[in-house]
């Protein structure tokens, strides 16, 4: 059986951590990336340029398996262009490795596609793999993404879709700003507070790939968070408290508003928003979480 990895986008925080897991277990990893091909860390970049077939799709015959993190980052202003192109970067790349998996004589075992949590809106309500979806731009992003993808079916591949929770690792991530204003003690509760977070350990989130990989029970949507969500006001506290720092001033919406477009160039609802996620079919398949709680995982990712 081929031990290749493919993944595309993967050069981000999400992709880069995965990589280097699956490395060490001795798994051959490819990334493809928009930038020039080159072997780094015994992994190899391989160019493409997301949307068309090129000699990149040499590396999907007989390979083991495609985890696809391709898609501009939502950590922009929401603008006409930004919009489009977060749309567009993200069905394109489904779409030509659909199509790349089609023209192999010796395809893939498994198709995974990383893909967001936004799609369940902003709710305090639990929402597992069956929850209601919201509404706005970004859960319309995350229904045509999906629907994308699941409308191709492989007759020897298998496919599923995770619902990436907010990962806290080390080196990068949704973590590193919060982490850099708590220490400034500038760390209080964000707008009202009541948001949730729905958050993963990396190392967990990793392990939720491998046992999606390896396992040919796993297919359709998953959720891949862990299994107790926080609300703003606890993750921040628990954060100053890691961090040894005490209280800090909240920061009312307006503000949050104003710092998101002016200071942070980003769209004020990727910290104002929130839903409460549970990874209900990972937690039926046995999955056990190595990080359970929060003041655990911060403790590990800020100290060891």
């Amino acid at each position: 059986m081929s031990r290749k990895i493919i993944m595309p986008g993967g050069s981000g925080f999400l992709g880069t951590s995965l990589a280097n897991y699956l490395v060490k277990l001795g798994y051959e990893v490819v990334i493809l990336t928009r930038q020039p091909s080159s072997t780094k860390n015994h992994i190899r970049y391989v160019h493409w340029d997301g949307q068309t077939l090129g000699d990149w799709q040499k590396e999907i015959e007989g390979s083991y398996a495609i985890i696809n993190f391709t898609g501009k980052s939502v950590n922009c202003i929401y603008t006409k262009k930004n919009k489009e192109n977060i749309l567009s970067s993200r069905i394109n790349s489904v779409k030509i490795l659909h199509e790349s998996i089609k023209n192999c004589s010796n395809p893939p075992e498994v198709f995974i596609q990383a893909a967001s949590l936004a799609i369940y809106g902003d709710t305090i309500d639990e929402c597992d793999e069956n929850g209601a979806h919201g509404t706005g731009f970004s859960v319309e992003v995350c229904e045509k993404w999906e629907e994308v993808f699941f409308e191709f079916n492989h007759e020897k591949t298998r496919q599923l879709c995770l619902r990436i929770g907010f990962a806290l690792g080390k080196e990068g991530g949704a973590l590193e700003p919060l982490l850099k204003l708590a220490k400034l003690n500038l760390g209080g509760t964000i707008g009202t507070g009541k948001q949730y977070i729905s958050w993963i350990h990396i190392d967990d989130l990793n392990e939720m790939f491998l046992h999606a990989i390896d396992n040919n029970q796993y297919s359709g949507v998953y959720n891949a968070t862990g299994p107790n969500p926080v609300t703003n006001k606890s993750f921040m506290e628990t954060v100053r408290k890691v961090l040894g720092k005490g209280w800090s001033p909240n920061v009312p919406t307006p503000i949050v508003k104003f710092g998101s477009f002016f200071v942070m160039k980003t769209a004020p609802e990727l910290a104002l928003t929130g839903r409460k996620c549970v990874p209900k079919r990972f937690l039926n398949n046995g999955f056990s979480f190595k990080y359970e709680n929060l003041e655990k995982a911060l403790h590990e990712i800020i100290h060891e």
